[in-house]
């Protein structure tokens, strides 16, 4: 007695805990019992929600048009939980349940699952769901796999197991995405295999497909795509139906397309609501096709009952396998819930089968309505009429496999269950993928996907007075994958099996129009490369090798080859390109070497003949473009080019690199440690090593290989192009020319001057013609060697006419002056100002400098050089007599000289009486150019000059040969006074040349600075009064 309140009292208990996890959301809780374990119902009742709008949340809205097919399938559930407790299958075990309407929506579904497994009408976060105890432990549903999927993903974050009994996704197989999704029925892979299989049984080769805009409808169509591809089945058309808005309008489009299409068998993949409409569109025009059902309708009554059904055509489908529910049919005849149960449906239904209210009347409502009293206790068989219950057998199949779960889980035996009815429902999900069962004689297990592979009916609609019946006149099994049907089940409108057809004979040159594979075809050309030569064929025929075909021929010709041909017209031009560089080449070689004692060629002759080499092979490069291309020449062109311009721009670089030295000038300490980095042929050296690196890392790497690719712009035509590899060595080869002519630039034009300006212009050339030619050989793969030849000639000959050319001009400039002065010998060259040039000396015709420059290097004290001659003058004494020109000419003046000349005497005391023989010379050589510039006194150059060197004679010679003599400093004495005096240049520079020692004239000569720049305006020395 004690025993019997205590379970009385944990009944009420258990209905009031649901009762107030119902009363959260009352609305959410369709139907409801109590129970150990809960099991939470996903059905969608109703098929739709009222103005749906994307800015309204579904939870908000109503839900409306009541679906008969989907609430038998939730009562053929509750019915088996029902049968399960009523049996003891599970002893001292009672299943409740909580049956939720997502209305057909996967937002509203998600909120139907949140509040089921909502804690105190609240669902916790947590980072491990392991631990999570919830009330409901599984759950059954949903129906559609627009629905199921969001409700799969949810539920396998918190790892409660989900079975559905009709959504058949294919992509719900994939457990790595659904951990704890699993169903009675098989993927959709095997329901559109089976109906490929059930086409080409009838040899249906020309067919329209119709499909949901939803996950099942979008999946059922690729699926069958790969198998009627298999199976040599062509599409004729593909409609989308959406799911939702337009759906009225869209219907009309699908219906016009079906009737203006000459595919005769349509199949449709819908669910019951849109098959209903279209047939209502068919049945108005009187249409007649041959339809095949998917197994969302193929089995729904309320179609086989519409009105002139039987004119639509004939209809034969799949669906899963079905059975016989013991007690179900009953059950539906005496409809009301059980025991402590609620269950609004029920009540939603009879009020709409038994309500005598006009304005709540609909199709389903009952004519004797008006009769019941109360419609709540009213019943009658219409729901055995309206839907086949054996449709809602895997209903009771996914029941019964998780009330087999729980039994194990809860180490059930005939009499009690020991295991704790408050588990984690993860414990269920590897007890399904293990177990097996068996049901109404029949084993069920889940493969290791979670799905059944248990096969489909195939059912045939038979007319059946002004309405339609399903029969099985077949079966598709999963194991042998074959379709067996029985022909004498099947009957056709016209007593035979229709026939679809596509297209007539297609001629030669075309081909059918092939879905993916041979089937039903419509006429098309053959594509290049292919041709046909017979009437009707199901492939075009491949070109041999060596030929090719243009669109819709009956015959291949042979390929034609395109390359650089020698005898092009380009061709022709890029050789006398070629020829003409290597010529000026060449004879820019012989006229340096042949002019090498000319200070402007002396210092830059080695670099020079470098430069020279460098451009040859790169000019040799551009040959090895022309003809036929091979590996070997593929891997020529580059290396050349890229070693033989590399090896150029070095040389460029390293006389960059020195006008940059003599622009720190002003910063001797910086000066001095870039001249440590002043080494030509280790820079050179190392540079084109840097390059040689690059090519050989590339050739091993990435190497190059000849490809014949088919010409865009010329039929028939193969360009046969080396290719660059992956493009990474052939850019960064470039990059790295690039590199050195953008360093060439900066320093060049940091140390900026006259010198500067070939190698400024000559590598904006360079990177102007590269950056021109990227773009072109990105996008233009056939004009790749072209343009690749054309920029490298362009910065061969960029190079030629900045650095060789000027020169050439300068030295045969000096020429043409110097016969002009051989013509008159009385006079030497003067430069624009009247002053004499330095091209007196060395009888070389130069063009003035206007900022000529007159500079000691420091270096090493030595003999009486360039650098010793530098280092003895203090810096005072340097800053006064300088004749570097910076900003404009500066004055030398006597007093300078005579200060310079006074300040080296004391630094010789060791020679002090040769320094006072020299100041004795320099004293009377002056006295005589006093006179001789004195207006009353007409001395003339040539006395002047004897008069110079007799003094020069006199000069002691021995212990101070090579150093400065008397004469010389009289002869700079004469050539400053005499600047601006009536005396012609030509004296001056006699007087002044001749009264040097030959060591002094180099050492003036030494860097070769224009001597008569100093003298090239009368303010550089000051008047003769100074």
């Amino acid at each position: 007695m004690g025993s019997c309140q205590c379970v009385c009292v944990l009944g009420v208990v258990v209905m009031l805990g649901l009762w107030v996890h119902c009363s959260v959301t009352e609305s959410m809780c369709g139907a409801h019992a109590p129970g150990d374990i809960v099991i939470g119902i996903l059905s969608s009742v109703h098929f739709n929600i009222k103005d749906v709008q994307p800015w309204i949340l579904p939870e908000m809205s109503t839900c409306i048009n009541f679906d008969l097919i989907t609430f038998v399938q939730a009562l053929a559930s509750i019915h088996t939980i029902e049968m399960i407790n009523d049996s003891g299958f599970l002893p001292g075990i009672r299943l409740g349940y909580l049956m939720c309407d997502p209305c057909a929506h996967a937002v509203k579904a998600l909120h139907c699952v949140e509040q089921m497994l909502a804690v105190n009408g609240s669902l916790s976060v947590l980072s491990d769901y392991s631990n999570f105890y919830p009330p409901v432990k599984v759950f059954l549903g949903e129906r559609y796999t627009e629905t199921s999927i969001p409700v799969a993903k949810l539920l396998s974050l918190y790892r409660i197991p989900q079975i559905s009994c009709t959504s058949s996704a294919a992509a719900l197989s994939d457990k790595l995405r659904y951990t704890s999704f699993f169903r009675v029925i098989p993927s959709n892979i095997h329901q559109t295999k089976a109906l490929a299989k059930l086409m080409s049984h009838f040899k249906w080769k020309w067919v329209g497909v119709v499909t949901l805009d939803d996950d099942y409808g979008k999946g059922v169509f690729e699926n069958f795509l790969i198998h009627a591809e298999n199976e040599k089945i062509c599409l004729a058309f593909q409609e989308v139906v959406p799911n939702y808005l337009n759906l009225n309008q869209c219907i009309k489009e699908v219906a016009h397309q079906i009737r203006s299409s000459n595919a005769t068998v349509v199949l449709l993949i819908l669910r019951v609501q849109q098959v209903e409409m279209l047939f209502e569109e068919m049945i108005k025009t009187n249409t007649n096709r041959t339809w095949i059902a998917s197994n969302t309708w193929s089995m729904a009554r309320y179609l086989m009952k519409m009105k002139d059904i039987n004119k639509v055509g004939d209809i034969i489908g799949i669906n899963f396998i079905t059975g016989n529910i013991p007690g179900f049919e009953n059950y539906l005849q005496n409809l009301r819930p059980g025991p402590g149960a609620r269950n609004d449906f029920i009540k939603e239904y009879k009020q709409m089968r038994f309500n005598c209210s006009y304005s709540q009347q609909s199709e389903h409502t009952s004519p004797s309505a008006c009769s019941v009293t109360d419609p709540q206790e009213a019943n009658d068989d219409y729901l055995l009429q309206a839907v086949d219950p054996t449709e809602a057998y895997t209903q009771r199949v996914a029941v019964y496999a998780l009330a087999h779960a729980i039994k194990t889980l809860l180490k059930c035996n005939n009499t009690a269950c020991s295991g704790d009815r408050d588990f984690l429902p993860w414990k269920l999900i590897d007890i399904f993928r293990k177990m097996n069962f068996t049901l109404d004689n029949q084993t069920y297990s889940f493969d290791e996907n979670g799905d059944f592979e248990n096969g489909y009916d195939i059912l045939m609609w038979k007319n059946h007075g002004d309405e339609k019946i399903s029969e099985v006149v077949g079966k598709y099994l999963i194991k042998n994958g074959e379709v067996d049907i029985d022909k004498n089940k099947t009957v056709w409108s016209n007593n035979k099996v229709p026939i679809t057809r596509c297209s007539d004979l297609c001629p030669p040159g075309t081909v059918k129009n092939i879905l993916g594979s041979s089937c039903c075809y419509s006429c098309v050309n053959c594509t290049e490369g292919y041709y046909s030569d017979k009437w009707d064929q199901p492939v075009c025929k491949k070109c041999s090798n060596g030929s090719w075909s243009l669109p819709g021929s009956s015959q291949c010709q042979e390929w034609k080859i395109w390359f650089l041909e020698w005898s092009s017209a380009y061709s022709i031009v890029v050789l006398v390109g070629t020829v003409i560089g290597i010529l000026l080449l060449v004879f820019s070689l012989i006229f340096f070497i042949q002019h090498r004692e000319r200070p402007l060629i002396r210092g830059i002759l080695g670099i020079s003949c470098l430069m020279k080499l460098g451009l040859m092979v790169s000019f040799g490069s551009v040959i090895v473009f022309l003809g036929r291309p091979n590996i070997h020449l593929c891997r020529a062109q580059q290396t050349m080019y890229a070693l033989g311009f590399t090896l150029c721009v070095a040389c460029i670089l390293v006389k960059a690199f020195y006008t940059l030295i003599a622009f720190m000038s002003s910063s001797p300490h910086r000066q001095r440690a870039l001249r440590k980095l002043d080494k030509p042929l280790v820079i050179i050296s190392f540079l084109t090593l840097g390059q040689a690196l690059v090519c050989i890392f590339w050739l091993i790497f990435d190497p190059l290989d000849v490809q014949e690719t088919p010409s865009k712009t010329q039929p028939l035509t193969l360009n046969l192009l080396c290719t660059q590899g992956s493009m990474y060595g052939f850019g960064a080869m470039h990059v790295y020319i690039a590199l050195l002519a953008v360093i060439c630039f900066i320093m060049a034009f940091k140390g900026r001057d006259n010198e500067t300006d070939p190698i400024v212009f000559s590598m904006l050339i360079h990177l102007f013609a590269w950056l021109c030619f990227i773009p072109v050989f990105i996008t233009q793969e056939e004009l790749r060697p072209i343009v690749q030849i054309s920029a490298i000639m362009v910065s061969s000959y960029g190079v030629i006419f900045c650095h060789f050319t000027p020169k050439w001009y300068k030295i045969l400039s000096e020429k043409a002056d110097t016969r002009k002065t051989a013509k008159s010998p009385g006079s030497l060259p003067t430069d624009d100002s009247g002053v004499v040039s330095r091209r007196s000396l060395e009888s070389i015709s130069l063009p003035s400098q206007p900022q000529a420059r007159f500079s000691f290097v420091e270096s090493n004290i030595s003999d009486w050089d360039c650098s010793s001659l530098y280092s003895e003058v203090p810096s005072s004494i340097i800053s006064n007599s300088d004749v570097r020109l910076r900003n404009g000419q500066r004055q030398l003046s006597l007093q300078s000289v005579s200060k310079t000349i006074g300040h080296l005497a004391q630094q010789q005391a060791d020679q002090q009486q040769q320094v006072t023989q020299l100041v004795g010379d320099i004293q009377g050589l002056m006295k005589l150019v006093q006179a001789s510039l004195e207006p009353t006194n007409s001395l003339s150059p040539v006395t002047a000059a004897h008069t110079l060197q007799g003094s020069v004679s006199a000069s002691p010679r021995g212990a101070h040969e090579g150093r400065p003599t008397a004469a010389a400093g009289a002869g700079l004495q004469v050539g400053t006074l005499a600047a601006g005096s009536g005396w012609s240049q030509a004296a001056l520079v006699a007087l002044f040349c001749n009264g040097l020692s030959p060591r002094l004239q180099r050492m003036l000569a030494c860097r070769g600075e224009s001597l008569g720049a100093m003298s090239s305006s009368r303010s550089l020395f000051g008047s003769t009064n100074s």
